[in-house]
């Protein structure tokens, strides 16, 4: 009796961590369902971009001299690198990884647009790296620029 209760305990635990920790998984595995909302990893993109931006405000503030808040830098900093990790993760397992088709062989034209394409997610995945390491706002600035460049080359 006492060996299906435990049974029953386990059970109900891997379920409730299922449950749980399967709500955590990314939206997109790299298995071809044909499910994609590129308007929303667009926005998705832009909000991480202005969270960094508001995470580095907030680490200039808390380390004047006067009034160090070592704890709320810490956790800004962390913040901000989470979104910078989220922000690579959309670049390269939903873009580059998913989105972005090869140019078919031969055709000039469709090879620009797909270079253009690479290049600029290279690009925001490097000022990204750059943004992680930085409170420097001039690569949040860059940011915008080449996500809304990306996005008017992914589009058109």
């Amino acid at each position: 009796m006492k060996s299906r209760t435990n049974k029953k305990i386990v059970l109900g635990a891997l379920f409730v961590s299922a449950v749980v920790f399967g709500s955590l998984a990314y939206s997109h595995c790299q298995i071809p369902c044909g499910i994609y909302d590129d308007e929303a990893r667009f926005n998705s993109i832009s909000e991480h971009i202005t969270t960094i931006e508001k995470s580095m405000k907030q680490i200039e503030e808390l380390s004047d001299p006067d009034e160090v808040n070592a704890n709320q830098i810490v956790r800004w900093v962390n913040n901000k690198e989470a979104h910078a990790d989220e922000l690579s993760h959309i670049i390269t397992y939903y873009f580059m990884a998913q989105r972005i088709k090869t140019a078919s062989e031969g055709n000039v034209q469709e090879y620009k647009k797909y270079v253009k394409k690479l290049t600029l997610l290279h690009e925001m995945l490097v000022t990204t790296m750059k943004a992680k390491q930085t409170t420097d706002t001039a690569n949040v600035a860059k940011l915008k620029t080449l996500l809304s460049r990306f996005h008017e080359a992914y589009s058109g």
